[in-house]
């Protein structure tokens, strides 16, 4: 705006004025600038004398763009400054907008403003505005900090701040307000916004557990140097499966041994299902423990299509979890069940809430195998004499035993025995509905030689004993028919016999001198 300095001067003729600054002639401008401010030498003359004045001319102006403020990044627990400068004319005030923090601390000192940050923390990051101001106007510049290390934070608390409730239970509140720090920065007030957007205005809020499936509510308020900023409320409304069941996928209750089969394990009506653990056992080994990742939607594509994506649905499923196993016949007869369990985390209910299913019963059904320790490849039949040939066979079901030979061989067949007296090759095949085996045994007819043996021996024998007489009868003649020579013998007087036992011996006997 024009300034409104006049001189006036008295004098005839009228005098001429000149105005000097610093030695120099000038012109005062019309409109004065921060450079015109100064002394001044006034001076009026005329052809009778000549006058002087000094005069001050003082100009305002606001201040000049804020200098010296950058953006600046520091390390957690360090410490940092943020300066602030201007000029004008009255000297300019500062002010500073920002999270003001316990550990933030402002200086002002000749003409310049510094804010000191001392162990930066999460709370320190955000826009700082520094303004300068006079009565003639004023300038700004906001720049950011960022504390490297540390996540910005909002400073809202939620109590409680997770909240695991069951399905159809008594319904809770849960209440937001600001930290210690956040209140006195706070901008307004703090609100709840809910998932279609809108606000309550209230900062309480209550949690109807009968409905409230997909309730993600979020507490939001602005603060000074951090703006808006919000915080979600982590609500969990869980309900425990209607049922758990398992089947076999094919319907069977029979599964063919060493071939792949698969179990369905289906739960129903449960939620949410991304919290979902499914463990299978046999007997009472775990075979495998799956999580959401192996959990498929009952009546959805493999892709997520809506209303099927496990990680966002809240809303009870019916879910299931298939496994593929490898049976062998010692595993027939075993039962199996699987076991469907909520991990909420340690806001939830402890022990997790479970569910088993019935157990169920698998056979394994296994192709025969014949028995060869009782029915080898090659048998020897003696000539005359039947021989039972035995085919016995392990399988599951129990294999049907046949016997098949040629129709000119003669053999009787009773179930699995077959009595056989020809040489000649004879089938036995044990079928079931796995598989059929065929074992093919030799029969080779021997001669029976062991009548013919025992003559020979018997002739043998009676050889022997004929040689053996003969012998002994030359040997007994040789030795036994000579003269004895008996001490103190009794002779009888009258025949001069040998008494022995009481009897007259009836040898002749010459008793010598």
């Amino acid at each position: 705006m024009p300034h409104n300095l006049t001189c006036t001067v008295e004098g005839y003729p009228k005098p001429n004025i000149t105005w000097y600054k610093d030695g120099e002639e000038v012109v005062l401008p019309e409109y004065l600038t921060r450079r015109d401010a100064g002394q001044y030498l006034v001076a009026a003359e005329n052809m009778l004398g000549n006058v002087s004045a000094t005069v001050d001319i003082t100009v305002f102006y606001p201040p000049s763009q804020v200098a010296e403020l950058e953006d600046m990044e520091v390390e957690v627990g360090s410490s940092g400054w943020l300066k602030c400068s201007s000029t004008g004319n009255p000297r300019p005030q500062y002010m500073w907008n920002y999270y003001q923090a316990d550990n933030v601390m402002e200086e002002n000192d000749d003409g310049v403003s510094r804010l000191m940050i001392d162990n930066a923390t999460a709370l320190n990051t955000g826009s700082y505005t520094c303004r300068a101001w006079n009565d003639r106007g004023n300038d700004s510049k906001t720049v950011r900090v960022h504390v490297k290390g540390a996540q910005q934070e909002c400073p809202i608390e939620i109590t409680p701040e997770k909240m695991v409730i069951p399905y159809q239970s008594k319904g809770q509140s849960v209440t937001c307000r600001p930290t210690t720090s956040g209140s006195r920065n706070i901008e307004g007030k703090v609100s709840w916004q809910l998932q279609d957007g809108n606000k309550t205005g209230s900062s309480e809020l209550s949690v109807e557990p009968s409905k409230d499936w997909d309730l993600q509510p979020i507490c939001t308020a602005t603060f000074r140097g951090i703006g808006p900023c919000s915080k979600p409320f982590h609500f969990t409304l869980y309900k425990t499966p209607d049922h758990v069941s398992i089947r076999a996928v094919d319907h069977l209750s029979a599964v063919v041994e060493n071939k792949q089969f698969q179990l369905q394990c289906n739960i129903t009506g449960v939620a949410p299902a991304r919290h979902l653990t499914v463990r299978w056992y046999q007997g009472n080994k775990t075979l495998q423990t799956v999580g959401k990742e192996s959990l498929h939607v009952t009546g959805c594509p493999r892709e997520h299509v809506s209303g099927c994506d496990m990680s966002v649905t809240r809303s009870p499923m019916n879910v299931f979890a298939i496994i593929t196993l490898t049976l062998d016949r010692s595993d027939s007869g075993t039962t199996f069940w699987c076991e469907a369990q909520l991990d909420l985390g340690p806001a939830g209910p402890q022990p997790p809430p479970k569910m088993m299913s019935s157990p169920l019963n698998i056979t394994v059904y296994y192709k025969p195998t014949i028995n060869t320790t009782k029915l080898p490849k090659v048998i020897p039949v003696f000539r005359g004499y039947p021989e039972e040939l035995i085919c016995e066979a392990d399988g599951h079901p129990p294999p049907n035993i046949q016997w098949s030979y040629s129709k000119e061989k003669v053999a009787n067949v009773s179930q699995d025995t077959l009595l056989v007296t020809e040489a000649g090759y004879y089938n036995c095949s044990a079928t079931n509905e796995v598989d059929s085996i065929v074992h093919v045994v030799e029969v080779i007819l021997k001669e029976d030689y062991l009548p013919l043996t025992a003559g020979l021996v018997a002739i043998m024998v009676i050889g022997i004993s004929i040689v053996f007489v003969f012998i002994y009868s030359i040997y007994y003649k040789n030795t036994k028919m000579r003269r004895y020579n008996l001490k103190k013998a009794k002779l009888n007087t009258q025949t001069g016999n040998v008494a022995h036992n009481s009897w007259d011996s009836q040898f002749p006997m010459t008793k010598l001198s």
